[in-house]
């Protein structure tokens, strides 16, 4: 049973293959984005899932494991005949990923799988490893024959972030890849990317006569992204205590939606087109002074939604002495014709009031002369939110008189909500990424330059803060709205955060 999607058709015939098909996000994401595929009717007739990992399992018992997660995570009840489905493609391959004798078995499972699915030689090659097998996998591929190309079929490998840990070390994985692959060849994903409101900002902004004049120096004041999540670090405190906010989410979720604001009308709709004026974006950034543009800090124990939350330095895996930062925000310039003097405000933590993506654009102040006379202080401030989770939607605030005699203004909203208006079906976010791969449109994901310019924003801030290794980190409570540094570093400008409250989901309903 399928509910196709009007103007698209299945993909081409291919094998996807999971490294790291044992692990959390193949569980919680990929498969199932891949079963929302098959419902939509989106995947080939001709598909195949092979897995790879280290555990040690039979055909069986993954298809099993991967249909009780399917169960777990999935909104609505799975249906019987698309798993199975799905279920009698799927493959299982146990191997150390850093052997030649694992590449060789795969080889071979690819060959059987091609004699009996029809899918071409078609190859996806998934990523689902930690940052450090990237290197390792590219090279066995590469010495297995597997990412060749030839008339006929295709050969494609997608990655995940982190994409390196600064701009070193992004270089060199770039030049590892580009030593087996061509960049056609490389799909580097961020997730964020495939989420509804986040592709909706080019239709939004391009596809709309009421907001396109407006979208520039003449009619903004400031724009705000936000990146918060209620959550600590969990069980990733030996990743993260390496890592850091800042490392683990501006040069990619928060750098891409900065791109999408503000980038200039690509000529079409095709990846390098959309991908030049992203680049643009990138180069015109001004030099952040870390000293004073960059807030770090981290949080202390605190409650978040009625549960006791331990200091960061306080969590499993995470050094007592520990000054990663767990918050940053930073404020930044686009230095082109569009955007001169207009800030942007970027801010992401843990361990925060409440879970919440969004980008607020804040357009400039109406004259108060007509009002001068009337009991009527500021305005209401026009702010347009583009709400990406935990519901995906957008929202106009703005001003409109208060019923009654005396000359009153009222903060208005203006709301809609994916959910409620198209009725669209939860999803994980990867569905349109893993389709966008399988058809070869890289337009949503991240070129080589892209990743390095990035990290050539940041990395005058790691090594400030590399110099500056001693110095105690601002703390703020788990639980909190951030700490007081961050109202600061807003506060100079004039301006203050939006607060960190979710209003009730009406899709949850």
């Amino acid at each position: 049973m399928t509910d196709e999607i009007p103007g698209l058709g299945p993909a081409s015939p291919c094998v996807l293959v999971i490294f790291g098909a044992s692990g959390d996000l193949t569980k919680r994401l990929l498969i199932p984005a891949i079963y929302n595929l098959k419902i939509s009717g989106l995947l080939p007739g001709n598909f195949a899932i092979a897995g790879v990992a280290r555990t040690e399992q039979t055909d069986d018992t993954f298809r099993g494991g991967l249909q009780k997660a399917l169960q777990q995570f999935s909104s609505e009840p799975v249906d019987a005949s698309a798993w199975d489905w799905l279920a009698s493609r799927m493959h299982y391959l146990s191997g150390d990923l850093d052997s030649p004798a694992t590449y060789q078995r795969l080889t071979k499972l690819l060959e059987e799988i091609d004699g009996t699915s029809g899918t071409g030689g078609n190859y996806l090659f998934y990523f689902a490893v930690p940052a450090s097998a990237f290197e390792g996998i590219v090279k066995q591929l590469g010495a297995a024959d597997l990412v060749r190309e030839a008339p006929g079929h295709w050969r494609r490998v997608v990655i995940e972030k982190p994409f390196g840990s600064d701009l070193t070390s992004a270089r060199d994985l770039n030049r590892v890849l580009w030593e087996h692959l061509q960049e056609d060849q490389i799909f580097r994903i961020d997730h964020y990317l495939g989420k509804e409101t986040v592709q909706n900002i080019m239709v939004l902004r391009f596809a709309n006569g009421l907001l396109e004049p407006l979208w520039n120096r003449n009619h903004i004041d400031h724009v705000q992204i936000t990146v918060a999540e209620s959550l600590g670090v969990e069980k990733r405190g030996r990743f993260y205590d390496s890592t850091g906010a800042l490392r683990d989410m501006v040069p990619n979720h928060l750098f891409q939606l900065l791109t999408l604001i503000a980038m200039e009308p690509p000529t079409c709709f095709q990846a390098n087109a959309t991908r030049n004026e992203k680049a643009k974006v990138l180069d015109s950034i001004g030099s952040i002074k870390p000293r004073t543009d960059v807030i770090r800090a981290q949080y202390a124990a605190g409650t978040v939604n009625g549960t006791s939350l331990p200091a960061y330095v306080a969590e499993s895996n995470v050094n007592p002495d520990s000054i990663t930062e767990t918050y940053v925000a930073l404020r930044l310039w686009i230095e082109n014709w569009r955007w001169a003097g207009v800030p942007f405000y970027l801010r992401t933590g843990k361990a925060l009031a409440t879970k919440k993506s969004e980008v607020v654009v804040r357009f400039k102040q109406a004259p108060l002369t007509l009002f001068q006379n009337t009991p009527i202080g500021d305005l209401v401030p026009n702010d347009l939110s583009l709400m990406i989770q935990p519901d995906e939607g957008a929202s106009l605030r703005f001003g409109a008189k208060v019923p009654g005699p005396v000359m009153r203004i009222g903060d208005v909203e203006m709301k809609f909500n994916y959910c409620q208006y198209f009725k669209a079906e939860a999803q994980t976010g990867y569905e349109t990424l893993l389709y966008d791969c399988m058809i070869g449109d890289a337009s949503l994901f991240q070129r080589a330059d892209n990743i390095e310019s990035a990290w050539r924003i940041i990395q005058p801030i790691l090594d400030n803060w590399n110099e500056h290794h001693r110095e105690a980190l601002p703390l703020y409570s788990a639980g909190s709205q951030g700490p007081d540094e961050s109202n600061q570093l807003i506060g100079r400008d004039g301006h203050e955060w939006r607060p960190l409250i979710v209003p009730e989901n009406p899709c949850s309903a």
